[in-house]
This record gives structure tokens, sequence and C-alpha cells, in this order.
């Protein structure tokens, strides 16, 4: 799993960085300036879950066991729903969209709380 999680955390962080890119070079100035922020927090978003399935993986390899798999796994879920959405939201703007974002959030919040279990349950740092 940790193998996969680094490969997923490389793959995502890679679109990150092409997604900002993309957002600065050829959105910029046709999308409206709102529509470019919340594409914008998308990227963001990404790039700090991109890192924490880095450090998903790392984590596997010292606090093995169920609960850093399920960070990982909300992790990549998260980020396809969190900013999946508001990738389609700015691109389309169809605002509805936005009401899928806090599924997302949720899982990112809930990735956190599970990797900080998985740490807290083996009982050493």
């Amino acid at each position: 799993m940790e193998r996969l999680f680094f490969i997923l955390g490389s793959v995502s962080g890679f679109f990150g960085v092409a997604l900002g890119a993309f957002a600065a070079h050829a959105l910029k100035g046709r999308v409206a300036a709102d529509l470019l922020a919340i594409f914008e927090t998308g990227v963001r978003y990404q790039m700090y879950h991109a890192l924490a399935l880095l450090a998903v993986a790392w984590a596997g390899t010292r606090w093995p066991g169920t609960w850093v798999n399920v960070a990982g796994w909300l992790f990549v879920i998260g980020t396809l729903v969190f900013s999946g959405s508001l990738y389609a939201l700015s691109l389309s703007g169809v605002r509805g969209l936005g009401a899928i974002t806090p599924l997302g959030g949720l899982a990112l919040l809930g990735g956190w709380l599970c990797l900080a279990s998985a740490v807290w349950r083996h009982g050493r740092l």
C-alpha cells in the first residue's frame, strides 16, 4: 500500500503543478476572477494532499495498519471530490457543483483524523 500511496501522491502533485500552470496561463483573463480563485483553491488543496499522501506512504512503513490505509484512501477520494468539484465549477460556471465540495472536505478531514489515530494507536512516536 505504501508504494501505491507514494505513486498516487506523486501523480497528484504532478497534476497539481500542471493544473496550477494551466490556471495561471490559460484561464487567466478567460474566466471571471472569482472562478479563477475557486480553481486555485482546488489546486492548493490538491497539492497539500499530494504531500499528505507521501506522508501516508511513509507512515505506513513506520506505523502500518488499517488506519493508515483508510487515511490514504480518504485523501485520494477527498482530493478527487473536493478539488475535482472546484475545477468543474470554475470551468463550467455551474454553481450547484459547489454543493459536492463539502463532501470532499469531510473526506480530507477524516483522512487527517485517521492518520493521527494510526500513530496514536501504536503508542510510540
